[in-house]
């Protein structure tokens, strides 16, 4: 397993529709398969995933969307590829907003207790990401990067070790 350079197409989509690896200045691990899955889903349980996948990019975001959502300073999300091979299981209610880069984003939330519970990337159809909160083993969200930190509230304070984009991160 062998890290490599995230390039920002991840973010803003490749119209050739392939992910693109080169240097940048996130460091992401490009390992897909792993032992244990990630596991998780909402409050009530109606809403499930799993994946067998590693998460190829995880983060802190403080843009206004995360904040309104998440109800305080940030949200926290692992993003893991090849949305095909995620499980789900429940129907999920799902909403659309342009986000700050003006790129749509598809919300996914258990319609019964109201958790948040993924999101997808109109740009970028085979990524999937989850709410950290929402994953049975919480802990196991190791966050690389903290974004949109020029949104940021001075009442939320992240580590001050991640690496910080004033938006996202550019290529």
């Amino acid at each position: 397993m062998a890290d490599r350079s995230f390039q920002s197409e991840i973010f803003i989509g490749n119209r050739a529709g392939h992910r693109c690896f080169c240097k940048a200045e996130v460091c992401i691990q490009r390992n897909s398969h792993m032992t244990k899955p990630y596991t998780g889903g909402c409050a009530c349980g109606a809403v499930r995933y799993t994946t067998k996948h590693e998460p190829i990019f995880q983060n802190h975001c403080q843009c206004r969307d995360c904040q309104r959502r998440s109800g305080t300073g940030h949200g926290s999300y692992l993003t893991f590829p090849a949305r095909a091979e995620m499980t789900i299981t429940g129907e999920a209610t799902h909403w659309e907003i342009a986000g700050d880069s003006g790129n749509m984003k598809i919300h996914s939330f258990c319609p019964v207790c109201g958790t948040p519970v993924y999101l997808r990337f109109a740009a970028m159809p085979d990524l999937i990401a989850v709410h950290a909160g929402s994953l049975d083993e919480p802990e196991r969200f190791a966050p690389h990067v903290l974004t949109y930190k020029v949104r940021g509230l001075p009442w939320d304070a992240i580590d001050p070790e991640l690496k910080v984009f004033e938006k996202m991160p550019t290529g």
